[in-house]
């Protein structure tokens, strides 16, 4: 049965990891940024969305892109003193140089991004419910549809990064890829251990495959084939 979820927006960035000062995309969405946006839409720890097919509707266009970063963060520590209501939580300004009074660097940065434009995909997926889970996937397909037409989300799907917005439908009866036919090269899979969890958090696992678009088509192959190859040494991540 599965699901067919339609997902668009005007920039899109799936960043590439080789890539740690500036961003560099791939040249489509990657099966672990679809399995955010289902999830973005419909979660639940008993079972996980496995991806089958990722369609480009939109031809492949690149765009460059300087934007503003910060290049510190706030400490952990100091979250954890405000949820206990121990002093004032002090903002973090975009814009403010130098460092703040506990010593962490706040001061903006300039930083490239080749992001995409004009993207628009179909992503095709399974439920996969827990084997402890005695339920059907059925279940899970009408409610991630009813969810889907009444635009309901738990948090704004994301095309890559957070300020990419990505706009969602239901998938048409018909629709058409375009005519492009490529090796992606190596790609990223995912970055957690999809067949282990513990309270509903994956743990950190990095996998890669290399995927093929043919006719605007991507396969994406089963996780435990490319988690096993990982295992057996096939790549170094």
């Amino acid at each position: 049965m599965g699901i067919k979820l339609l997902v668009r927006g005007p920039f899109a960035c799936f960043s590439r990891p080789e890539m740690k000062v500036e961003r560099m995309s791939y040249p489509a969405l990657t099966p672990s940024a679809a399995r955010g946006i289902l999830e973005a839409i419909l979660y639940k720890p008993q079972f996980r969305w496995k991806i089958r097919r990722i369609h480009v509707l939109n031809p492949i266009k690149f765009i460059g892109l300087r934007r503003n970063e910060v290049q510190g963060k706030i400490s952990t520590s100091k979250v954890k003193q405000w949820m206990k209501r121990k002093g004032i939580p002090s903002p973090l300004f975009a814009d403010a140089m130098g460092r703040d009074q506990g010593g962490e660097g706040i001061g903006r940065t300039q930083r490239n991004t080749v992001a995409l434009k004009d993207v628009a995909y179909v992503i095709e997926a399974d439920a996969w419910v827990r084997p402890e889970i005695k339920e059907t996937p059925r279940k899970y397909y009408e409610c991630f549809q009813r969810r889907v037409n009444r635009g309901q989300c738990f948090s704004q799907p994301v095309l890559g990064c957070r300020e990419f917005v990505g706009y969602f439908e239901s998938a048409p009866e018909h629709f058409e890829t375009i005519s492009d036919t490529r090796n992606l090269g190596l790609m990223l899979y995912d970055v957690f251990d999809l067949d282990k969890q513990s309270d509903g958090y994956a743990k950190p696992f990095i996998t890669l495959f290399s995927p093929e678009m043919e006719n605007g088509v991507i396969e994406v192959e089963d996780y435990v084939s490319v988690k096993k190859r990982h295992i057996a040494g096939g790549y170094d991540a």
